[in-house]
């Protein structure tokens, strides 16, 4: 059984962990999992289906929960083959883990949001976010891997 103290482990290590767990899940559901050497354009690695068709997967991970953003340049909404993975680790459980298609974020709410920061006056760079919490898990519930996926398959 594997550790499930995910306080133990520092970010990168809960990042990495995060990135081989969702390739064992889509490995599970029967896709092909293909990976690359480098993530310079915000792609963990890409997955087939049985369909053949392709996906690019971003994978981000939260313990007990926060935020995550991706850049809006490196993701871009329209785009129906570009997935988020999402995985929550809470101690003494097994990951959670939420398959979500950039279409979430095309009408901003609690949990998925869109930031421009650069007309707020900030010199950040524009993001999609969103906001994992207790508040918003059930908006979240819809995209877990075992109701999302079906639509992939």
């Amino acid at each position: 059984m594997p550790n499930l103290y995910w306080d133990k482990l520092n970010p990168l290590q809960v990042g990495k962990y995060a990135e081989y767990y969702a390739k064992m899940e889509f490995a599970s559901y029967g896709f092909d999992v293909y990976t690359s050497e480098v993530d310079d354009k915000g792609i963990d690695f890409i997955v087939k289906s049985s369909k053949g068709i392709f996906y690019e997967v971003q994978v981000k991970s939260l313990r007990n929960g926060g935020y995550i953003f991706i850049p809006k340049d490196k993701m871009d909404i329209h785009n129906e083959r570009f997935l988020v993975c999402f995985i929550s680790f809470v101690n003494s459980e097994f990951p959670t883990v939420y398959l979500i298609p950039t279409g979430a974020w095309k009408k901003p709410n609690a949990a998925f949001v869109s930031r421009d920061y650069e007309k707020e006056g900030q010199k950040s760079k524009p993001e999609w976010g969103m906001n994992f919490s207790n508040k918003n898990k059930k908006i979240l519930d819809e995209y877990k891997i075992e109701q999302s996926i079906k639509s992939l398959l």
